[in-house]
Protein backbone atom coordinates (compact mmCIF):
# COMPACT_ATOMS: atom_id res chain seq x y z
CA UNK A 1 0.00 0.00 0.00
CA UNK A 2 1.14 3.34 -0.96
CA UNK A 3 -0.03 6.84 0.54
CA UNK A 4 -1.23 9.68 -1.62
CA UNK A 5 1.22 12.62 -1.14
CA UNK A 6 -0.94 15.22 -1.55
CA UNK A 7 1.03 17.02 -4.61
CA UNK A 8 0.27 20.52 -4.75
CA UNK A 9 -1.67 20.94 -8.03
CA UNK A 10 -0.27 24.52 -8.61
CA UNK A 11 3.22 23.99 -10.48
CA UNK A 12 3.90 27.50 -10.17
CA UNK A 13 2.56 30.92 -9.95
CA UNK A 14 4.15 34.40 -11.93
CA UNK A 15 2.17 36.76 -9.69
CA UNK A 16 -1.54 36.54 -9.91
CA UNK A 17 -1.37 33.89 -12.22
CA UNK A 18 -1.44 29.94 -11.15
CA UNK A 19 0.09 27.47 -13.47
CA UNK A 20 -1.75 23.60 -12.40
CA UNK A 21 0.32 20.61 -13.20
CA UNK A 22 -2.91 19.70 -15.21
CA UNK A 23 -2.64 22.04 -18.03
CA UNK A 24 1.22 21.94 -18.57
CA UNK A 25 0.66 17.72 -18.77
CA UNK A 26 -1.97 19.13 -21.80
CA UNK A 27 0.89 21.66 -22.99
CA UNK A 28 3.75 18.81 -22.44
CA UNK A 29 1.07 16.39 -24.36
CA UNK A 30 1.02 18.93 -27.70
CA UNK A 31 4.80 19.50 -27.52
CA UNK A 32 5.51 15.23 -27.39
CA UNK A 33 2.61 15.18 -30.48
CA UNK A 34 4.90 17.97 -32.42
CA UNK A 35 8.16 16.14 -31.95
CA UNK A 36 6.51 12.74 -32.68
CA UNK A 37 5.17 14.18 -36.45
CA UNK A 38 7.56 15.74 -37.10
CA UNK A 39 9.57 12.24 -36.76
CA UNK A 40 6.69 10.66 -38.56
CA UNK A 41 7.58 13.44 -41.62
CA UNK A 42 10.38 11.17 -42.22
CA UNK A 43 8.33 8.60 -43.37
CA UNK A 44 8.11 8.57 -47.40
CA UNK A 45 4.21 7.74 -47.45
CA UNK A 46 3.73 10.41 -44.89
CA UNK A 47 0.56 12.42 -45.82
CA UNK A 48 2.46 15.88 -44.23
CA UNK A 49 5.80 18.04 -44.33
CA UNK A 50 7.26 19.53 -41.65
CA UNK A 51 5.67 22.74 -42.29
CA UNK A 52 2.28 21.55 -41.89
CA UNK A 53 3.29 20.14 -38.07
CA UNK A 54 2.50 23.42 -36.47
CA UNK A 55 -0.70 24.07 -37.93
CA UNK A 56 -1.69 20.71 -37.62
CA UNK A 57 -0.60 21.17 -34.15
CA UNK A 58 -3.22 23.83 -33.37
CA UNK A 59 -6.03 22.78 -35.08
CA UNK A 60 -5.59 19.65 -33.23
CA UNK A 61 -5.19 21.42 -29.98
CA UNK A 62 -8.26 23.61 -30.77
CA UNK A 63 -10.48 20.44 -30.70
CA UNK A 64 -9.15 19.00 -27.81
CA UNK A 65 -9.98 21.98 -25.70
CA UNK A 66 -13.48 23.09 -27.48
CA UNK A 67 -14.78 18.81 -27.98
CA UNK A 68 -13.12 18.45 -24.87
CA UNK A 69 -14.98 21.10 -22.31
CA UNK A 70 -18.38 20.65 -24.78
CA UNK A 71 -17.84 16.78 -24.40
CA UNK A 72 -17.97 17.02 -20.77
CA UNK A 73 -20.95 19.55 -19.96
CA UNK A 74 -23.09 17.56 -23.11
CA UNK A 75 -21.98 14.35 -21.75
CA UNK A 76 -21.71 14.70 -17.55
CA UNK A 77 -24.08 17.62 -17.27
CA UNK A 78 -26.71 16.81 -19.52
CA UNK A 79 -29.40 17.05 -16.31
CA UNK A 80 -28.18 20.65 -16.08
CA UNK A 81 -28.45 21.55 -19.77
CA UNK A 82 -32.36 20.61 -19.57
CA UNK A 83 -33.45 21.75 -16.18
CA UNK A 84 -31.52 24.95 -16.17
CA UNK A 85 -29.77 25.85 -20.00
CA UNK A 86 -29.12 29.70 -19.59
CA UNK A 87 -26.30 28.93 -16.64
CA UNK A 88 -25.06 25.20 -18.04
CA UNK A 89 -24.21 27.72 -21.35
CA UNK A 90 -22.28 30.53 -19.21
CA UNK A 91 -20.41 27.63 -17.49
CA UNK A 92 -19.06 26.22 -20.78
CA UNK A 93 -16.45 28.36 -21.73
CA UNK A 94 -15.50 28.13 -18.18
CA UNK A 95 -12.57 25.54 -18.81
CA UNK A 96 -10.49 26.84 -15.95
CA UNK A 97 -13.72 25.23 -12.94
CA UNK A 98 -12.58 21.98 -14.29
CA UNK A 99 -14.46 19.07 -16.37
CA UNK A 100 -13.00 17.68 -19.54
CA UNK A 101 -14.50 14.58 -21.45
CA UNK A 102 -12.00 12.31 -23.41
CA UNK A 103 -14.33 10.94 -25.56
CA UNK A 104 -15.86 15.17 -26.57
CA UNK A 105 -11.83 15.17 -26.88
CA UNK A 106 -11.53 12.46 -29.27
CA UNK A 107 -14.43 14.38 -31.39
CA UNK A 108 -13.46 17.45 -31.47
CA UNK A 109 -9.87 16.15 -33.09
CA UNK A 110 -11.38 14.03 -35.47
CA UNK A 111 -13.73 17.54 -36.86
CA UNK A 112 -10.21 19.48 -36.59
CA UNK A 113 -8.58 17.18 -38.98
CA UNK A 114 -11.35 17.15 -41.33
CA UNK A 115 -10.94 20.76 -41.59
CA UNK A 116 -7.37 20.62 -41.42
CA UNK A 117 -7.05 18.08 -44.51
CA UNK A 118 -9.88 20.31 -46.30
CA UNK A 119 -7.83 23.04 -46.49
CA UNK A 120 -3.93 21.15 -47.36
CA UNK A 121 -6.01 19.07 -49.72
CA UNK A 122 -5.02 15.98 -47.85
CA UNK A 123 -6.87 12.60 -47.33
CA UNK A 124 -8.78 12.57 -44.52
CA UNK A 125 -8.58 8.75 -43.58
CA UNK A 126 -4.00 9.12 -44.32
CA UNK A 127 -4.42 11.54 -41.99
CA UNK A 128 -5.94 10.42 -38.87
CA UNK A 129 -3.75 7.82 -39.22
CA UNK A 130 -0.75 10.08 -39.15
CA UNK A 131 -2.20 11.64 -36.20
CA UNK A 132 -3.34 8.33 -33.79
CA UNK A 133 0.45 7.22 -32.90
CA UNK A 134 0.58 11.01 -31.35
CA UNK A 135 -2.11 11.00 -29.36
CA UNK A 136 -1.25 8.43 -26.29
CA UNK A 137 1.48 10.27 -24.42
CA UNK A 138 -0.49 13.43 -23.81
CA UNK A 139 -3.78 10.89 -22.68
CA UNK A 140 -0.62 9.43 -20.48
CA UNK A 141 0.23 13.17 -18.85
CA UNK A 142 -3.50 13.83 -18.71
CA UNK A 143 -3.79 10.86 -16.29
CA UNK A 144 -0.98 11.82 -14.55
CA UNK A 145 -2.30 15.58 -13.89
CA UNK A 146 -5.63 13.80 -12.70
CA UNK A 147 -3.22 11.93 -10.60
CA UNK A 148 -1.68 15.18 -8.96
CA UNK A 149 -5.28 16.76 -8.84
CA UNK A 150 -6.45 14.06 -6.51
CA UNK A 151 -9.33 13.13 -8.71
CA UNK A 152 -10.69 10.16 -10.73
CA UNK A 153 -9.93 7.62 -8.05
CA UNK A 154 -10.88 3.79 -8.33
CA UNK A 155 -12.90 1.83 -5.90
CA UNK A 156 -11.61 0.55 -2.83
CA UNK A 157 -9.13 -2.24 -2.61
CA UNK A 158 -6.58 -4.50 -0.70
CA UNK A 159 -3.85 -5.14 -3.17
CA UNK A 160 -0.49 -4.15 -2.62
CA UNK A 161 -0.83 -1.39 -5.02
CA UNK A 162 -3.38 0.77 -3.73
CA UNK A 163 -3.09 4.55 -2.35
CA UNK A 164 -4.25 5.08 0.96
CA UNK A 165 -6.50 8.31 0.27
CA UNK A 166 -8.89 10.28 2.94
CA UNK A 167 -8.83 6.89 4.82
CA UNK A 168 -9.51 4.86 2.25
CA UNK A 169 -7.15 2.38 -0.01
CA UNK A 170 -8.03 2.96 -3.54
CA UNK A 171 -6.92 1.69 -7.06
CA UNK A 172 -5.01 4.47 -8.48
CA UNK A 173 -6.72 4.39 -12.02
CA UNK A 174 -5.04 7.45 -12.75
CA UNK A 175 -2.13 5.50 -12.98
CA UNK A 176 -4.14 2.69 -14.47
CA UNK A 177 -4.98 4.51 -17.57
CA UNK A 178 -1.61 6.54 -17.42
CA UNK A 179 0.17 3.34 -17.97
CA UNK A 180 -2.14 1.37 -20.47
CA UNK A 181 -3.99 4.10 -22.41
CA UNK A 182 -0.86 6.39 -22.59
CA UNK A 183 2.59 4.32 -22.29
CA UNK A 184 1.61 0.87 -23.56
CA UNK A 185 -1.19 2.08 -26.20
CA UNK A 186 1.80 4.82 -27.65
CA UNK A 187 3.94 0.99 -28.04
CA UNK A 188 1.42 -0.70 -29.67
CA UNK A 189 0.61 2.43 -32.20
CA UNK A 190 4.25 3.38 -32.68
CA UNK A 191 5.20 -0.39 -32.93
CA UNK A 192 2.72 -0.60 -35.82
CA UNK A 193 2.83 2.48 -37.82
CA UNK A 194 7.01 1.77 -38.69
CA UNK A 195 5.96 0.69 -41.60
CA UNK A 196 2.78 1.89 -44.01
CA UNK A 197 -0.48 -0.09 -43.00
CA UNK A 198 -3.61 -0.34 -45.23
CA UNK A 199 -5.79 2.65 -45.21
CA UNK A 200 -7.46 2.91 -41.75
CA UNK A 201 -5.81 -0.06 -39.96
CA UNK A 202 -3.69 2.77 -37.37
CA UNK A 203 -6.61 4.71 -36.94
CA UNK A 204 -8.69 1.35 -36.32
CA UNK A 205 -5.82 0.13 -33.72
CA UNK A 206 -6.24 3.64 -31.76
CA UNK A 207 -9.80 2.78 -31.53
CA UNK A 208 -9.58 -0.48 -30.61
CA UNK A 209 -7.23 -0.75 -27.88
CA UNK A 210 -8.56 2.74 -26.51
CA UNK A 211 -12.25 1.25 -26.18
CA UNK A 212 -11.05 -2.21 -24.81
CA UNK A 213 -8.08 -0.34 -22.19
CA UNK A 214 -10.86 2.17 -21.14
CA UNK A 215 -13.96 -0.73 -20.58
CA UNK A 216 -11.25 -2.53 -18.92
CA UNK A 217 -10.49 -0.16 -16.28
CA UNK A 218 -13.83 1.33 -15.89
CA UNK A 219 -14.52 -1.61 -13.60
CA UNK A 220 -11.68 -0.50 -11.23
CA UNK A 221 -12.63 3.06 -11.52
CA UNK A 222 -15.63 5.26 -9.16
CA UNK A 223 -18.51 6.36 -11.30
CA UNK A 224 -18.43 10.54 -11.69
CA UNK A 225 -20.62 10.83 -8.29
CA UNK A 226 -23.52 12.74 -9.80
CA UNK A 227 -23.63 9.97 -12.72
CA UNK A 228 -23.15 7.12 -10.83
CA UNK A 229 -23.06 3.68 -12.35
CA UNK A 230 -25.90 3.20 -15.08
CA UNK A 231 -26.76 -0.38 -14.48
CA UNK A 232 -25.80 -2.90 -11.74
CA UNK A 233 -23.15 -1.75 -9.92
CA UNK A 234 -20.77 -1.99 -12.70
CA UNK A 235 -22.09 -0.16 -16.29
CA UNK A 236 -20.51 3.43 -16.20
CA UNK A 237 -20.92 6.24 -18.60
CA UNK A 238 -17.05 5.92 -19.34
CA UNK A 239 -17.80 1.82 -21.07
CA UNK A 240 -20.90 3.67 -22.88
CA UNK A 241 -19.01 5.85 -24.80
CA UNK A 242 -15.98 3.71 -24.91
CA UNK A 243 -17.82 0.94 -26.46
CA UNK A 244 -18.61 2.11 -29.72
CA UNK A 245 -14.65 2.69 -30.22
CA UNK A 246 -14.10 -0.88 -30.02
CA UNK A 247 -16.77 -1.64 -32.18
CA UNK A 248 -15.61 0.58 -35.18
CA UNK A 249 -12.00 -0.24 -34.63
CA UNK A 250 -13.02 -3.92 -34.63
CA UNK A 251 -14.95 -3.79 -37.65
CA UNK A 252 -12.15 -1.65 -39.87
CA UNK A 253 -9.83 -4.48 -38.81
CA UNK A 254 -11.94 -7.46 -40.10
CA UNK A 255 -13.21 -5.95 -42.90
CA UNK A 256 -9.51 -4.73 -44.09
CA UNK A 257 -9.03 -8.67 -43.39
CA UNK A 258 -11.59 -9.89 -44.78
CA UNK A 259 -10.55 -7.76 -48.07
CA UNK A 260 -7.10 -9.28 -48.32
CA UNK A 261 -9.10 -12.85 -48.63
Amino acid sequence: MFVYPEINPIAFSLGPIHIAWYGLMYLLGFVAAYWLAMKRTKKDWSPLVNEQIEDLIFYSAVGVIVGGRLGYMLFYDTESLISDPIPWLARVPQVWQGGMSFHGGFIGVIVAARIFSSNVKVDFVSLIDFIAPLVPIGLGLGRLGNFINNELWGSPTDIALGFLVEGVVRHPTQLYEAILEGLILFIILWTYSRVQRGRGLVAAAFLFYYGFFRILIEFFRMPDFHIGYLYSEWLTLGQVLSLPMLILGLWIIIRHKLKEE
